[in-house]
């Protein structure tokens, strides 16, 4: 199995978690501020969305606003429109992307558009994007399929995939939103992908509702897709699928795989650890997640040394 030296984890946390789960302003800086010492240098920090369907977050500009800068920094969002995209460059993001849904049920309940129209925006979007400084790209949500319909194939994928390049929109999220994918899955629609754009404008973001995770998430570094989203002690949640497991694949348990592949993260595993632990004791956000629960895998290794383990 051949894997690459280092990955880009980007942490959603402070946009899943916190669109589910209200909470102060104060308590999403301190988040991310933890996670930054950690080592996590990227970030979907919020959406800006109407505040009356995502109250959640409303404080979009502020947490902006006030999020410590660091070298190698990067800040994105999600938008559902022109004047979503208005906002996010206003608040300085560096990315924003665009909710689209794979899912034409979902896609009415999240936005109130048909997927069909959604793509028109994303077109009015594009238009505006092309002058300013943000780089505009889509989600592609239940990639994989959900969240109550069967699978989606890599053919599936073909004519939203068409369509997107002819809008000219070419960075794409592929969100496994119903964590549908075992192995095979990913690769065969990750295959067809990337016979439109390079890995390099791939993000894969896997959620974890069936367990199958981890194992995705080495499939996708083979196919040479080494931008991963993932979300601190599993956490997160949808308003329009209240009840439904929403979260993402557990950031911890993601980074300790990698380190025990030789995959480097630049982020510190304890420090990772305490944070989820702070996240969902002292905050009440509900987690998933087993290495918070366990501990690391002890290892007498040295900062820049292999791995070498004690059993």
């Amino acid at each position: 199995m051949s894997l690459p030296d280092a990955v880009r984890i980007r942490e959603i946390a402070p946009r899943l978690t916190f669109q589910d789960h209200v909470v102060p302003t104060e308590v999403k800086i301190e988040l991310v501020g933890r996670l930054i010492d950690a080592g996590v240098r990227a970030f979907e920090l919020s959406s800006f969305v109407r505040p009356d369907l995502v109250p959640g977050l409303a404080d979009a500009e502020e947490v902006f606003a006030r999020v410590p800068r660091v070298p190698g920094l990067s800040l994105g969002c999600c938008v559902g429109n022109t004047r979503g995209l208005a906002r996010a460059v206003g608040a300085g993001a560096d990315t924003a992307y665009f909710l689209l849904s794979a899912d034409e049920e979902f896609a009415r309940a999240n936005t109130g558009r048909s997927t069909t129209d959604s793509l028109r925006e994303l077109e009015r979007m594009a238009a505006f994007a092309a002058d300013r400084n943000i780089v505009l790209g889509t989600y592609v949500i239940f990639a994989w399929g959900g969240p109550t319909g069967p699978a989606r194939s890599g053919e599936d994928l073909e004519p939203l995939a068409r369509r997107l390049l002819d809008i000219g929109v070419d960075h794409w999220i592929l969100a496994d939103s119903s964590g549908y994918a075992a192995p095979p899955q990913i690769r065969e629609l990750l295959t067809a992908a990337l016979r439109h754009v390079p890995p390099s404008n791939l993000t894969v973001q896997i959620h974890d509702g069936r367990g199958m995770g981890l194992a995705a998430l080495l499939s996708l570094l083979e196919l040479g897709v080494h931008a991963i989203d993932t979300s601190l002690a599993g956490s997160g949640g949808h308003p329009a699928m209240p009840g439904t497991q929403g979260g993402g694949l557990c950031t911890e348990d993601a980074v300790q795989l990698l380190h025990l592949c030789g995959v480097e993260t630049g982020i510190d595993l304890p420090r990772l650890i305490d944070t989820a632990n702070w996240l969902t004791s002292e905050v009440g956000v509900p987690g998933k997640g087993f290495v918070r629960h366990t501990g690391c895998v002890p290892s007498t290794a040295q900062p820049g040394e292999p791995l070498a383990f004690t059993w």
